[in-house]
């Protein structure tokens, strides 16, 4: 029986754990954080997502799991509507899809389908790979070294195992000039109710203020502005401190959401970066989900990737490791960057027109996104759309229209 190690239980290294279970491998997985992670915004079950997710048998926990969705409205401070999109848009392939649910359910949805041969460690990470005869020896910050026939590498855009094999973060990031903290408030009774609508709320700057359905009771909030670099993780104060300068002067239910950002269990603050590297495999290791090709939330492609990743790299493998390790990983490799350089080229504008600078910039978008809802433009994209719903197929001028996820 064939032994591999993943290191991180997020979206990609879960989904590949029930894959490699399944096909006879002897999984464990290892995730720095205490338990499984909480938090993060909606994703959509289109494409990729959706056909993964139904060969899984997992579909229709999902779709259970979905939240209220009727679209997504650019509003003012006073929260009047500048624009807005149904989920009916462009025969339902808009930024917003009416079958979303949060990745937190995602992800606990995979974890709870892991089989009788994977074992979870939280609390822990690796320290250190050291290639062996046919194999990796792993060195564990909180366990014993163990060896491995293969390692894989799911740990995020800022992965440790990346790091390990291929260098340092710098030499991979390539920042799109945005950051973005998120999290979950908690209603009240009088807290403004969404009723299935995604609010945004765009301000001279760059700056982007966000609420959209949660859980019953819950609102998923973001805040997104320019930085290339944030204080050190650590330091929370810092970070908060940061978001409060930013954001003092922007309306709406801004300092509503300032407030609520320092109570929140799954607060989370990070730049929109992407990586993007020249190989991601050497030797017994390789790199899957956002830690080998990370596309960043603006893709809207995020999920629909790491899940087609962790479906390549299985269908790769088989039900053992094969003798030419090498060549299976070069053909994951082949059939999957294709499909992550189409995502992270994005369309067009892309960065500019989410968060745009200046009052006739925001007047500008805005005015955009009613006009090509209607009369022939309208049509025309209602026809191109649903013919690029997975990732595998989204061109950088014709990609399905997403959310930030």
């Amino acid at each position: 029986m064939s032994k591999v190690l993943i290191v991180g239980a997020g979206i990609a290294g879960d989904a590949l754990a029930v894959l490699l279970d399944r096909a006879g491998w002897q999984v464990d997985v290892v995730e720095i954080a205490p338990a499984l992670r909480a938090g993060g915004q909606t994703v959509d079950l289109r494409g990729d997502s959706r056909d993964v997710l139904e060969r899984l048998g997992l579909l229709d926990a999902a779709l259970a799991a979905t939240v209220e969705q009727r679209g997504i409205a650019w509003i003012d401070e006073h929260e009047r509507r500048r624009a807005e999109m149904p989920v009916e848009a462009f025969g339902g392939a808009g930024f917003v899809s009416s079958e979303e649910l949060l990745r937190t359910d995602l992800a606990r949805i995979l974890h709870g389908a892991t089989g009788p041969r994977t074992s979870h460690r939280f609390g822990d990470t690796v320290v250190g790979l050291t290639e062996v005869d046919g194999g990796v020896s792993v060195q564990f910050r909180e366990h014993p070294p163990e060896r491995y026939d293969l390692v894989v590498g799911a740990d995020g855009a800022h992965s440790r195992v990346r790091r390990l094999v291929l260098g340092p973060e710098e030499a991979f990031r390539r920042p799109l000039g945005l950051a973005h903290a998120w999290f979950t408030l908690n209603e009240t009774p009088t807290t403004p109710r969404l009723d299935g609508w995604f609010l945004m709320h765009n301000v001279p700057g760059a700056r982007v203020v966000e609420a959209r359905p949660g859980h019953p009771g819950e609102q998923e909030v973001g805040l997104t502005f320019p930085a290339d670099t944030l204080p050190p993780r650590g330091d929370a104060e810092a970070r908060f401190a940061l978001l409060e300068r930013t954001f003092a002067d922007v309306g709406w239910r801004t300092p509503e959401f300032l407030a609520a950002a320092r109570t929140a269990d799954d607060f989370a603050l990070d730049t929109y970066d992407q990586i993007q590297t020249d190989t991601w495999s050497q030797g017994h290791v390789v790199l899957l989900g956002d830690s080998a090709w990370c596309a960043s939330p603006l893709s809207g492609l995020g999920t629909a990737l790491a899940l087609r990743g962790a479906a390549v790299l299985a269908d790769q493998l088989g039900a053992r490791l094969p003798e030419d390790v090498d060549g299976v990983l070069a053909a994951y490799e082949a059939a999957m960057r294709p499909v992550t350089v189409r995502a992270q080229a994005m369309y067009p504008g892309r960065v500019r027109s989410f968060a745009p600078h200046t009052r006739p910039g925001i007047r500008a978008m805005t005015t955009v996104m009613r006009l090509v809802q209607r009369g022939p433009v309208g049509a025309i994209l209602t026809r191109l759309v649903p013919d690029y719903g997975r990732s595998g197929e989204a061109a950088p001028s014709r990609a399905p229209m997403r959310s930030p996820r």
